[in-house]
């Protein structure tokens, strides 16, 4: 088992639209460290869902469900897809602040490279993230 972050804006693709569809591909990604990322997610991989920009907060649990593939909105064969489906909501977010205070999590990715969009989790990380949103 693999653990995955994602960020969306969620004025563009919210948790909760994502909870509406109930299954979407990962797009978007034009960034080669980010595609990486996704290149390495298998099916049953689990994913923290977080809002950027807005609310900055890891928000649910994703699931892979489908391994990568050509991105559909572009022709580009360099970009990649993944397809999610939602698992559950944290009980409470868990706020950018929070993630930066926590001595357990200050080399996640999240913190050392708030750019990236599709980020690689250590076991240990995605479960501490859990259990702050518990």
């Amino acid at each position: 088992m693999q653990y995955f972050l994602v960020k969306s804006e969620p004025f563009k693709y919210s948790w909760e639209k994502f909870n509406e569809d109930g299954r979407t591909f990962w797009d978007g990604v034009r960034n080669y460290q980010a595609r990486n990322n996704i290149k390495l997610m298998k099916e049953g991989d689990l994913v923290l869902f977080y809002h950027s920009n807005e609310g900055k907060a890891v928000v649910g649990i994703a699931k892979v469900v489908k391994e990568f593939y050509q991105d559909p909105t572009t022709d580009d064969a360099n970009w990649v897809v993944v397809d999610l489906v939602p698992v559950e909501a944290l009980k409470k977010p868990v706020t950018l602040e929070q993630i930066k205070a926590d001595e357990q999590l200050k080399d996640v990715s999240l913190v050392r490279q708030g750019r990236l969009s599709v980020m690689t989790l250590k076991a240990e990380e995605f479960d501490r993230i859990i259990e702050l949103g518990s």
